[in-house]
């Protein structure tokens, strides 16, 4: 058993899904999908702003995790929900005052072609 009442890798695993879909609106897989990725690692291959908010829901999450003092995976899903939408609530009103789309295609191979 892990911290916080959470096993290491699939519970993980889980609670790392719920994060990504909270603030993105994507699970996961479907966010690497989107970005055209298979094995590659999906923080690897986001821009700066979308590392932002992922960095953010984490850092959220755990925040409230330390607060509420959780005992099983069960509060711990709800958590990261929570942290997730922190992040969520940032991406939404960022695209309203921008009127672009936070979650981008760009991967890392995209993005040095960028910065080259």
């Amino acid at each position: 058993m892990g911290t916080r009442g959470v096993k290491e890798g699939k519970e993980f695993a889980i609670l790392t899904d719920e994060i990504t879909f909270a603030w993105a609106g994507l699970k996961t897989r479907d966010y690497k999908k989107y970005k055209g990725l298979r094995k590659e690692n999906l923080r690897d291959n986001m821009t700066n702003l979308e590392l932002v908010l992922n960095m953010l829901a984490e850092a959220s999450t755990r925040e409230i995790s330390k607060k509420k003092k959780l005992v099983n995976f069960k509060e711990n899903k709800k958590v990261a929900r929570e942290g997730g939408s922190i992040a969520g609530i940032a991406r939404r009103k960022l695209e309203l005052k921008t009127g672009r789309k936070v979650i981008t295609k760009l991967n890392a191979r995209g993005l040095r072609l960028l910065k080259g």
